[in-house]
């Protein structure tokens, strides 16, 4: 069974503090786990990691990553603000986007970031709206289906985003010609891949792709952007990747491939988001009504906009009824929110120790895209954010909202005038 990393009696406490539903870190959970990423490749002297902001774009939360060593990904102008506002900026960002704004570009030169081109189009947009820098990252497709061992992982054929060999080749010639120096290659062929070999082949499709570019064009082939897609184990079978060996593997691809080559050495690159905070942000929630009628429900004060994944993918979250761990799962239970949705389910036939309201419930691994995919349908409000401190403090990192955060956008007009007694919610 996964152990959820805070106990009933200090979900209860914060549940004084905080109304629920409300997102709770780990803090020292994210530290451990970048510290476990960097050890795997550090074979690799400049190896670095840019965290997904998309993941988690909390600055709180952001900072202690930083303090890693970490750089961000972004692929937003917001994203780039929010990694403005923590002060990394320079090389220490890499702009990831697709079918960008221009002012989404300008602003990513002026911060100095390292741009990753999506399509070979935007190679006359950047340098109409920004400007090309010396060091610059194009994305590949490779199309068709990505297998490992036989079994198809993912379909980069169906996927939006990335260039093909003869595209990356041909951008790679003009941006030499407008003055870049040095080149990244970057590709993400697969999400949340728990499959230990999918680094590894990921990076030898990359080794031998920079191999042919450089002795194509003779670009020099500065890095390697692995992107993101190492997985979390969401299910408690599940059995999280082992990160010594997949650097270990990808060392052997990089030797196999790189270190006889022309190039003989470049930096590896990672864009990591659901393996750097998922696993150490639990939803709390509480149970609020129990429903017998066809099947059992337990109505919770959470709902999709909360965490949506369970609705929109139908993925598996782990949950915990807190201070019940080890009584007996012998309830079947639809968890459901109040959304006007009928998919509005956190869980569906999942067998429980008995609910009753009041009871307050952890969805485990809500630590990426969690959060961050909230919306407001039904004029729900987004929740709190919460650190947990490795002494057991906690700090209120994001306030949640209230009905006056709702209708802010109305403020340029006087049609909205809601007459309403704003819930004390900090």
């Amino acid at each position: 069974m996964k152990k959820s990393f805070i106990d009933a009696q200090t979900a209860r406490r914060l549940s004084c503090k905080y109304p629920t539903p409300f997102y709770v870190y780990d803090g020292q959970g994210i530290r451990n786990g970048i510290r476990a990423l960097n050890e795997a490749f550090s074979w690799c002297g400049d190896f670095k990691e840019y965290f997904a902001v998309k993941a988690c774009p909390n600055p709180f939360l952001m900072k202690i990553i930083a303090e890693e060593g970490c750089g961000m990904d972004c692929s937003s102008y917001c994203e780039l603000i929010l990694s403005d506002s923590i002060g990394v900026r320079g090389d220490r960002i890499m702009f990831s986007s697709n079918d960008t704004p221009a002012e989404d570009f300008e602003y990513a030169r002026k911060l100095g970031a390292i741009i990753n081109l999506d399509d070979e189009t935007h190679v006359a947009f950047l340098a109409e709206h920004g400007g090309i820098p010396e060091e610059i990252c194009l994305r590949y497709n490779p199309g068709g289906d990505f297998s490992i061992s036989g079994s198809i992982m993912g379909n980069p054929g169906d996927a939006k985003y990335g260039m093909t060999e003869e595209q990356l080749t041909r951008s790679v010639s003009a941006l030499m010609k407008m003055g870049a120096k040095r080149f990244g290659i970057h590709s993400f062929l697969a999400s949340n891949m728990t499959e230990p070999e999918y680094y590894p082949t990921l990076a030898g499709i990359l080794f031998e792709l920079a191999v042919r570019v450089n002795e194509k064009t003779g670009a020099e082939i500065s890095f390697v952007n692995l992107s993101g897609g190492i997985g979390i184990p969401y299910r408690p079978e599940e059995t999280a990747p082992d990160l010594s060996y997949i650097g270990r593997r990808v060392k052997e691809k990089y030797d196999a491939v790189i270190v006889p080559s022309r190039i003989k050495k470049l930096s590896i690159k990672t864009e990591l988001g659901r393996y750097i905070t998922g696993p150490h942000g639990i939803l709390v929630t509480k149970a609020i009504h129990v429903k017998h009628i066809y099947k059992e429900y337990i109505g919770v004060d959470a709902c999709a906009a909360n965490l949506m994944r369970p609705a929109m993918y139908g993925a598996y979250h782990h949950i915990t009824v807190l201070g019940k761990e080890n009584e007996a799962c012998d309830r079947k239970y639809d968890v459901t929110g109040g959304l006007c949705e009928n998919n509005d389910k956190f869980a569906v036939d999942r067998m429980l120790p008995e609910i009753v309201p009041g009871d307050l419930l952890a969805i485990h691994d809500a630590g990426a895209h969690g959060y961050s995919m909230g919306y407001n349908y039904n004029g729900k409000l987004r929740c709190a954010e919460i650190l947990l401190k490795p002494d057991g403090s906690d700090e209120l990192i994001r306030r949640a909202e209230t009905p006056a955060d709702y209708f802010a956008t109305f403020d340029f007009c006087d049609i909205i005038k809601p007459e309403f007694s704003e819930r004390e919610r900090l």
